[in-house]
Order: structure tokens, then C-alpha cells, then sequence
């Protein structure tokens, strides 16, 4: 799925034709996104907080940035710290920004990156006692980028699917997944089989899960005698909600914090349900020394509450996990 999704002070954006591309192997689940009228003001309008534990969920029909302190209070954790490879102080975490909480965006500075996935990884890296290089890197780039070498980590709302454990190690932090949205005005209800998709206009971003999903089931429509739905892939988020809204695509697929938070603050839409659910976690090239320390900085966080303190924050309190798991078997809910 894996995503995000663009700044401030940039020109007005073309939006891209959608395209149709072929399945790729190694996909990712995308960071949230809404429309691009809703995104301007999300960029330059932030909530206010403190630190400590007064986080709160952004209200429904705001469009407000959460910027309470989840994360320079957290000591270092000298037992999770020891996992860590000798000599390690620095690391590279690549981001991929997707306009809009939950998933990783600007701040009204249009330099300061914020956003579930950032706080995660700040937080782990408070708990370790290393200090963070953040860079932006395009969806599909980054997890080719650890194979590399180029980035340590991985931070951009990473499904664990069976086929990325191949070649990428994970350490978990959340639960997400897929889901649909659409236009209120719409017949569709709930949407527990793609067949009923047949003969529709899907949009999605492109090099995720979703399109992956989509790409290898479009069979089953013409397997039940039916009009084959049709993938539309948008490289630029707010594209996506644009050719819903305009009536040139029928359906969105994204992740399902993502089009909770879209639903919330989009006027028309409506959210349809959960598809399937997702381990989420930090991606590492495969077999890292660093996932160890990782995996024990996230039980940290749960122990000590941090971790419900960035759930709340982001309104993601849904998405819990009891404990971190290293590339654990991909989800098959």
C-alpha cells in the first residue's frame, strides 16, 4: 500500500493522467492522502499541543496538523540500546511524504516533516540513543534504496506482505491494511469481494499493495462473466481523490487510516469498509543487525505508554499492536 503526498510553496500541480501498470512484486502500503484543497489547508493550518499526554484525536471536519510532543521526553533505553550493532550513533531513515496525516506531511514551515510514521521513528531512535538522518525518497524508491544501501530504514507505512519478507526484513509498529472509499452519492455499501468492483473505475497509487491486489484479481470478473474492473493509478494523491470527486473514477482503494481520515475531513465521501488488514512495520534491508533493537525500542514504547500517547495523536488508536514482531507471516484475514 506503504505512502506521501507533496509541500508547500510548490507551483499548482498538473494532475496526471491516469495509468495502467502491471503488478510488481514488491509493493507498498501507502500513507494516507485526501484532496488537494483539503491538503493546502491541512499544510498551512496547525492544531496546537503540549507534551506529555494531552495528545488528542484531530476533530472530524478540522484540518489541523497535530503537533503535540509525543517524543523529546523519551529516555534512552540502555538494555535495547546494547542490541544495537557496535559503533552505530546515526541512521538513515527514508520517508515518503503523503500530504496528510496520519501519514508523514509538513508543517506550516513547509521544512518540518510530522506524521505517525516520523514519530514512530523518532521515538525508537530516543529509546536506542542514536540520532536520525530523515530523508524524503519516492514510494517505489525506497525499498530497492535499502537493498542498496543507500537508507538504514524504512519508515513509510510498510505492509509485511510474504513476498516483500523475500527480500526486506520488518519490525512491526501498527496494524493497518486495505480498504474502499467513495462518493456518498454512490449505490456501493460495503465492498467484501472485488467482484464487486466489475465494470468499475478503480483509483489507486501506484507501486503499492493496492495496485498489486488489483492487478492480480482482475480475473475474477471476467471468471464470473463479467466487465472487468479498471485500475487507474495516480503517482500524485490528490489526483486520486480529484478523479473521484469528478466522477472519472468510482472507487478509491487506499490504507484504512488513510480514507478514515479522508472520509472525516472530505465533505461527500464515505467510507466503505476494511478489506484486508496489514501488519505495518519499519523496513531493513534483508538480514539486518539493526532489527533487534528496533523490535525491543517498539516494546519499549508500549510498556511505557508512549505508544498509545502517538496513536492518540494521529487517531489511530485502532491500529494497535500488543507487541513488535521481526517479518512476521503476512496477515491472510
Amino acid at each position: 500500500m506503504p505512502a506521501p503526498t507533496r509541500h508547500l510553496a510548490m507551483p499548482a500541480r498538473r494532475f496526471p493522467a491516469p495509468t495502467r501498470r502491471p503488478s510488481a512484486p514488491a509493493r507498498r502500503l501507502l500513507v494516507p492522502v485526501a484532496a488537494l484543497a483539503s491538503a493546502v489547508l491541512l499544510l498551512t493550518a496547525c492544531g496546537s499541543g503540549a507534551s506529555g499526554d494531552s495528545g488528542t484525536r484531530v476533530a472530524a471536519g478540522t484540518d489541523a496538523v497535530p503537533t503535540t510532543d509525543v517524543v523529546s521526553r523519551i529516555a534512552k533505553d540502555p538494555a535495547a540500546a546494547k542490541l544495537l550493532p557496535p559503533g552505530t550513533t546515526r541512521l538513515t531513515v527514508a520517508v515518503a511524504v503523503g500530504g496528510t496525516p496520519p501519514g508523514t506531511t509538513y508543517l506550516a514551515d513547509g521544512t518540518t516533516l510530522t506524521g505517525q510514521d516520523v514519530d514512530f521513528a523518532e521515538a525508537a531512535a530516543k529509546v536506542l540513543g542514536i540520532r536520525l538522518k530523515i530523508e524524503q525518497a519516492s514510494f517505489e524508491a525506497i525499498l530497492p534504496a535499502l537493498e542498496s544501501g543507500k537508507y538504514d530504514v524504512g519508515a513509510s507505512n510498510f505492509g509485511v506482505t510474504d513476498e516483500r519478507r523475500r527480500t526486506i526484513d520488518f519490525v512491526t509498529y501498527v496494524n493497518d491494511g486495505q480498504g474502499f472509499a467513495t462518493r456518498k452519492d454512490s449505490k456501493l455499501a460495503r465492498i467484501t469481494d472485488l467482484k464487486q468492483l466489475c465494470g468499475l473505475d478503480i483509483a489507486t497509487s501506484a507501486g503499492t499493495t493496492f495496485e498489486a491486489t488489483l492487478e492480480q484479481n482482475t480475473h475474477v470478473c471476467t471468471d464470473a462473466g463479467k466487465k472487468a474492473y479498471h485500475v487507474q493509478t495516480y503517482a500524485e494523491q490528490s489526483a486520486i481523490w480529484s478523479s473521484l470527486q469528478q466522477g472519472r473514477s468510482d472507487v478509491v482503494m487506499s490504507t484504512i487510516n488513510g480514507l478514515r481520515y479522508a472520509v472525516a475531513h472530505q465533505p461527500g465521501l464515505k467510507f466503505l469498509n476494511e478489506y484486508h488488514r496489514l501488519d505495518v512495520g519499519f523496513a531493513f534491508k534483508k538480514g539486518t543487525p539493526l532489527a533487534p533493537a528496533f523490535q525491543a525500542a517498539v516494546n519499549r514504547l508500549i510498556k511505557d505508554g508512549t505508544y498509545a500517547r502517538i496513536l492518540k495523536k494521529w487517531g489511530t488508536t485502532g491500529s494497535a499492536i500488543d507487541t513488535s514482531r521481526i517479518s512476521p507471516p503476512e496477515l491472510k484475514n
